[in-house]
């Protein structure tokens, strides 16, 4: 049994299509973004931007293996694992070493400029001009660093700076004519991970390093980023949140994309495979009667509680690895009760003042209907309506039991035998629905003698369960 979200398998074999074993249909959007590349091939900065947790890294490398099979030379570098390492420059140039079959002789040329860039002195003359406007201030910025450094240093200074400037600018010539010899046709696809979740002052340097080093035909470059995150990395680096991070990035960013979102029904059957709900909804459980629509009940129930939320990606599987471990614990002839786990999860994820007052008995029946009902005002099809009607229904009947074990069934009256009708109980998006469930719960030997509390207890169990 999964508990933590691996990686997909990406084939690599040629021929293979690297998003096989991508259920969330997003071959679509890599599709669209080597147009994108392709069409703005003399070198750009890409970002995909989607909130942390969506599967961006799972997509940049479907896509790099992609490009890689129609050809495309292809970087990847993870800023994230490799912050450890203080000098950006060194990183992102060792990355270049190691495209395949480079052009070895031009490469050195690159090391041997970048060598004289790699320190981190960089002069105190340079950085102090560089904050200043040309012109006056200028001026009096040379005659503040005279009186600090004296005339020779402040020569020397200004010396090295220039120097340092034509070192910039050689190495980026050098770099350009080696990604010219790489591949003279397609541009290098150089992909940045994570950037939003390295130490600050790192990803600031990345980004600096890449306009001022490496922006030179041929290279694009694609930021797969969270631009809010990024956002607060950049006021904290630059201590005032004062700073306007959009406007900020946008000196860096040329182009920018996000994912579309899967739609919930597909990211939902994924995570039911991938989390091996199938060992415990097996063959043989689906053919016993009294199971057979537990498989149909947990999914309807899940997309109609959830399609009206703006919930991540990462929340609903968070959720699936939680119910997992829950269901883990059944006994093979014990009915499950998705659609009451389900719902129990719902309420303790995104009502948990209305869950903790449920765990402590405090409503009535239909006290407790009533707050249902100002929960699910959203729009609903009849789908979705009947789904969360039938949640409901059989919530409140285990709540009855929970709160006073065995109330559930004195809460029906029998007038005739065709004509029952549930006493001073009413859901009302669907009355109808919910009076005719509640009522044919009274037949069902699996719910008469089931209380909240036992799945309470479940769900309580793995509240220090942590799936990061």
């Amino acid at each position: 049994m999964k508990l933590k979200h691996h990686e997909i398998e990406i084939p690599q074999a040629e021929g293979a299509d690297p998003f096989a074993n991508c259920k969330l249909n997003r071959k679509q959007y890599a599709n669209v973004l080597t147009e994108i590349i392709t069409s703005f091939a003399d070198g750009f900065v890409f970002a995909i931007n989607n909130p942390w947790g969506e599967g961006k890294t799972t997509f940049v490398k479907m896509w790099q293996q992609d490009l890689k099979n129609k050809d495309f030379k292809t970087l990847y570098f993870n800023a994230w694992e490799n912050d450890f390492e203080q000098d950006v420059l060194v990183a992102l140039i060792s990355e270049l070493g190691e495209i395949k079959n480079k052009p070895v002789e031009a490469y050195k040329k690159v090391l041997n400029k970048a060598v004289t860039l790699s320190t981190k002195v960089v002069p105190a003359i340079a950085k102090h001009l560089a904050k200043r406007a040309i012109g006056d201030e200028a001026a009096e910025a040379i005659i503040e660093a005279v009186a600090e450094y004296g005339t020779e240093e402040l020569k020397d200074q200004i010396d090295l700076y220039t120097s340092r400037k034509k070192s910039i600018q050689d190495f980026k010539d050098n770099l350009a004519e080696f990604i010219c010899q790489v591949d003279p046709e397609k541009p290098l696809v150089f992909i940045i991970d994570e950037l939003d979740r390295c130490r600050p002052s790192y990803s600031v340097e990345v980004l600096e390093q890449i306009k001022h080093l490496f922006s030179v035909p041929g290279i694009v470059f694609v930021l797969s980023l969270d631009k809010i995150q990024l956002g607060h990395a950049i006021c904290g680096v630059y201590g005032s949140n004062n700073i306007n991070s959009e406007e900020y990035l946008r000196r860096f960013i040329d182009l920018e994309y996000s994912i579309p979102k899967p739609s919930l029904k597909d990211f939902t059957d994924y995570l039911f495979d991938y989390y091996a709900f199938h060992e415990f909804y097996n063959d043989q459980r689906i053919g016993n009667s009294n199971f057979r629509n537990e498989i149909t009940n947990f999914k309807l129930v899940y997309l109609a509680l959830f399609s009206g939320l703006k919930s991540s990606l990462r929340i609903h599987e968070k959720i699936f690895a939680r119910l997992r471990v829950i269901i883990k614990s059944y006994h093979e002839d014990q009915y499950s009760f998705p659609e009451i786990l389900i719902l129990l999860l719902f309420l303790k994820t995104f009502q948990k003042h209305l869950y903790q007052d449920i765990l402590s008995k405090v409503f009535t029946a239909q006290e407790l209907l009533e707050k249902f009902d100002q929960i699910f005002k959203h729009n609903i099809d009849d789908e979705e309506l009947n789904a969360i009607t039938f949640a409901v229904a059989r919530f409140v009947y285990s709540y009855c039991n929970y709160r006073e074990p065995s109330s559930a069934k004195s809460m029906i009256t029998f007038e005739s035998e065709t004509n029952s009708e549930v006493v001073n109980l009413s859901f009302k998006l669907n009355q109808d629905r919910f009076n005719s469930i509640f009522l044919s719960l009274n037949r069902d030997y699996n719910i008469d003698t089931i209380s909240l509390d036992w799945l309470i207890t479940r769900v309580e169990l793995t509240e220090n369960l942590k799936n990061n």
